[in-house]
């Protein structure tokens, strides 16, 4: 562990807490920025410090980290007026850990690239669990030398780190992974509903599936909260929706024919008209019932 580099993080949501606070515990000193002040309360006793921008933030570190909601969050900490690309030095490395598009992304790299600065983004799969246990699984993409500088730290965040392209390669993974895990929640809740209407037992059928040909490792995580039928959010179905959003415009952009992506869409569409916009978006299965009129 190289005890002198100096760390940077931008973003203290549901994420970027456990993510950031895993960096400290390994003994990594880190200075931390949100917009939203009150954020910095568990970080009292073990950040380095607290910076007042993304631009102070990055003049004082070697490696700045990111994980922020959305594409405009990217670029007003690059790109704003107080954004860290004001105030990197040269072959400073900023690492982007959000899920943004790759039209957002590509505005960013280019900026990092006239500045000197060098760029990774490394979209993570998985939920708050598995950034509270540093079992994430990294996707990263860019100056394969930055990613090599950055290995010791992917491994204190991530069970799992994958180096995928020197662009936005990190990006199209990570929103095509979403799409397959979104679709996976309407499959699952229409056979549920269907087996329910069979008169099958919720729970033992939950149980079969999982140790069926069908079994698949997405499968298992939500099988207990399907089974107790508690959809507290791993991650909401607004939070789908938006990645789905972004998936969607970046396949038209790409000409890319994406139908069973629009339908699930339309299917979180109603989750949310219905004001569960915060259940965990594998809840679609009580919109199916609903709709079968159980």
């Amino acid at each position: 562990m190289n005890e002198t580099l100096k760390i940077g993080w931008i973003g203290l949501g549901k994420m970027g807490v456990p993510m950031s606070k895993n960096l400290i515990r390994a003994g990594y000193p880190v200075t931390v920025y949100d917009i939203n002040k009150e954020s910095y309360e568990p970080f009292q006793d073990n950040a380095k410090g607290f910076a007042k921008s993304p631009k102070s933030l990055a003049a004082d570190s070697d490696i700045i980290f990111s994980m922020i909601p959305d594409d405009w969050a990217l670029k007003d900490i690059t790109l704003g007026p107080m954004g860290l690309s004001q105030g990197a030095k040269e072959r400073t490395i900023f690492v982007d850990m959000s899920t943004v598009s790759p039209v957002a992304s590509s505005e960013v790299a280019e900026d990092a690239h006239r500045k000197g600065i060098l760029y990774l983004r490394a979209p993570v799969s998985g939920s708050t669990l598995f950034a509270e246990t540093g079992k994430l699984t990294i996707l990263a993409s860019g100056p394969k030398d930055a990613y090599d500088r950055c290995l010791e730290l992917f491994t204190v965040m991530g069970e799992k780190v994958f180096y995928v392209g020197s662009g936005e390669e990190a990006r199209y993974l990570k929103l095509l992974l979403n799409m397959m895990v979104a679709t996976t929640s309407i499959m699952i809740g229409e056979a549920l509903a269907f087996g329910e209407l069979g008169g099958m037992d919720w729970k033992q059928m939950i149980d079969v599936i999982n140790n069926s040909t069908v079994a698949a490792p997405q499968i298992g995580f939500k099988a207990q909260i399907l089974k107790d039928r508690d959809f507290t959010p791993a991650f909401t179905t607004a939070q789908m929706a938006k990645d789905l959003d972004i998936a969607l415009d970046t396949g038209k952009a790409v000409n890319a024919h994406m139908p069973i992506t629009s339908m699930v869409r339309q299917y979180l569409a109603m989750m949310m008209a219905q004001g569960k916009k915060d259940m965990d978006f594998f809840g679609l299965v009580t919109l199916i019932e609903e709709m079968a009129g159980m």
